[in-house]
């Protein structure tokens, strides 16, 4: 009997670690989520730290620091992306420095993926970011200084995005009427 005693106290203290260890490791694997509410509606992206270390760390920062707050897709194109994180209806908002492209990560600029914006230096993405509204091919990377940093995905909200992608645009591909991002938070 004290064998088998052994042997049920055994299993019991393993059962016990392992139904304490597994939610703290799935939480641990877990991908930070961000929550966009926008004058359009609400959707949610999750970021990759672990793919993007630096841009999600860049991002995470301006998220908290409520950057986003109150700026607005300034950039809307049908069957491409949405862009937006640097403009609000009266300008442009300061930024902090720019983050190393990141773009050779193996994610790619597939449909629902989050990336960052920059001008033609591969290295001067800052604040802006774009939701890709279509398989974009053309805008991953082929070497070590191309392509656009793929750091997140949409993984609630999809039909926001789409219902903002079609938003009537002028030239320049500015809204008639402006979409805000009302807020820009963190989800636990």
């Amino acid at each position: 009997m004290n064998m088998q005693w052994k042997s049920w106290t055994r299993r019991a203290v393993l059962t016990a670690l392992a139904t304490t260890m597994l939610p703290m490791t799935a939480m641990a694997e877990a991908a930070p989520r961000v929550k966009f509410q926008t004058s359009a509606g609400d959707f949610v992206i999750e970021v990759y730290p672990d793919k993007a270390p630096k841009t999600v760390e860049n991002f995470l920062q301006y998220v908290k620091d409520k950057h986003y707050d109150g700026t607005i897709f300034h950039r809307v194109i049908n069957n491409f992306m949405i862009q937006g994180g640097g403009y609000t209806a009266n300008g442009e908002r300061p930024t902090r420095p720019p983050v190393p492209l990141e773009a050779l990560n193996g994610l790619k600029n597939d449909l629902g993926t989050v990336a960052m914006a920059r001008t033609s230096n591969p290295n001067s993405a800052t604040a802006q970011f774009f939701v890709n509204v279509k398989n974009n091919d053309f805008l991953n990377a082929k070497g070590t200084s191309d392509g656009y940093t793929v750091f997140g995905k949409v993984t609630s909200g999809m039909e926001v995005v789409n219902k903002i992608k079609v938003t009537p645009t002028a030239p320049g591909d500015v809204p008639h009427t402006p979409i805000v991002i009302n807020s820009a938070t963190l989800v636990k």
